[in-house]
């Protein structure tokens, strides 16, 4: 306790502006509301994160460790298969819990001036209109405009290109996409220390404008979250443990350690270490855990997509903005693809969820009061995200045929 006292983290200077910022919205509305414009210039600076970090890690995820995986092939075919399965059925449940419980309703969040809500609503509805609006005219223009689906589309073919492309000049784009991607790391870590800041006066704001009711509705988000996933775990990973004969308490003596390492400090990758030692003592060969746990941190975001899925509905909520089943397929889509590659980037949900807003004209200034409840969030959808991973390496084992589940039946795993 005095070690927070003397030196709290960013998280819990998050906690207690948004505290701040609520009780200054409720005692002093009238002030409050001019502080808006501190939450617009964090909303600012994310923004201009999205773009280059998302080409970036893309380019470096396909092209940086295309020989990776040519080299094991069948496996990395069967693992994009598996990944791509889960993760869509993670955003329908996530989509059908925010309609559920309408989380979002009644917050009202103020629309930009000059933009009405009719003109949130001019997207692409029909399929072939979604497809031409994937394709950008210009990557340039794409990026200006934070057309988060086109810069995906341009950066994979980019990386496509880049695959076929030999020796000095390949070697060279690929170490400026890492360089670019771990300044845009530090430029993230930057802006988030504005972070206090930018959630405090948007909370002061939001709660000046709607009243303390909002909390009640920041409440809704946290529980449905929590219960999408619990559903996720109960209804998706639980069969196929089944469906491939492995004993659920057995996998659930391997997986437990590195899932609450990964919950309490909201860190996937402080949870890797654990998890490829325990899967290789569950009985995975090494060579399957060493690659397909590592892959599914980009590909296999379990919790992360069923969060945005939920996040972003909760936005047009907000909004009062009623989208169509169509709009909402290709919001779908559209998280489909650009949650891939972006794992390792500080709050990447937050920087995709930003994005993909934008691409469907939504406003932003509730994703500001997400941030305010996010780690207890993140906590959920990290661990989630661990356990989708070391159950796809299990998967992964069983469908190779080298799985050998009497290896593990008398680990301690401790």
């Amino acid at each position: 306790m005095w070690k927070l006292l003397k030196k709290p983290s960013l998280t819990h200077w998050i906690i207690i502006s948004m505290i701040a910022g609520a009780l200054l919205g409720y005692f002093l509305p009238e002030y409050a509301i001019n502080l808006r414009v501190l939450s617009n210039i964090f909303l600012r600076l994310i923004k201009t994160i999205i773009v280059p970090i998302l080409f970036s890690t893309l380019v470096v995820g396909i092209a940086g460790h295309s020989d990776d995986i040519k080299s094991i092939g069948r496996l990395a075919l069967k693992s994009i298969f598996y990944f791509e399965i889960v993760t869509t059925i993670a955003l329908f449940i996530g989509l059908g819990a925010v309609h559920l419980t309408q989380p979002g309703v009644g917050i009202n969040i103020h629309v930009p001036t000059g933009q009405t809500v009719e003109s949130l609503k001019q997207v692409p509805k029909t399929f072939s209109e979604i497809i031409e609006h994937m394709i950008p005219k210009s990557f340039f223009d794409a990026a200006a405009n934070n057309e988060v689906l086109q810069v995906v589309v341009f950066a994979i073919l980019f990386s496509i290109a880049l695959t076929q492309v030999k020796g000095k000049p390949r070697e060279t784009i690929v170490n400026f996409c890492e360089g670019l991607m771990e300044v845009m790391f530090k430029f993230t870590n930057i802006v988030m220390k504005f972070a206090p800041i930018g959630i405090g006066a948007a909370m002061a704001y939001t709660v000046g404008h709607n009243g303390i009711g909002i909390l009640w509705n920041l409440g809704q988000l946290v529980g449905t979250l929590y219960g999408a996933l619990i559903v996720m775990i109960l209804f998706v990973f639980f069969p196929i443990l089944k469906i491939i004969r492995v004993p659920i308490s057995h996998f659930w003596r391997a997986v437990k350690e590195p899932f609450f390492i990964a919950f309490s400090t909201t860190s996937s990758d402080a949870a890797l270490p654990k998890a490829l030692e325990n899967m290789v003592k569950f009985g995975v060969p090494r060579r399957i855990v060493s690659f397909v746990l590592p892959t599914g941190y980009s590909f296999n975001l379990d919790g992360s997509t069923l969060y945005l899925a939920i996040a972003s509905i909760f936005v047009a909520q907000a909004a009062g903005v009623h989208l169509s089943f169509g709009t909402q397929l290709a919001m779908m889509f559209s998280l489909m693809l650009t949650t891939k590659g972006i794992a390792a980037v500080p709050r990447a949900s937050i920087v995709i969820l930003i994005g993909t807003l934008s691409s469907f004209g939504l406003p932003l200034e509730a994703v500001v009061i997400i941030l305010g409840v996010d780690e207890f969030m993140d906590m959920a959808r990290t661990s989630t995200n661990l356990m989708g991973n070391c159950l796809a390496s299990v998967v992964m084992a069983r469908w190779e045929g080298e799985l050998n589940l009497d290896a593990g039946l008398n680990e301690n795993y401790e």
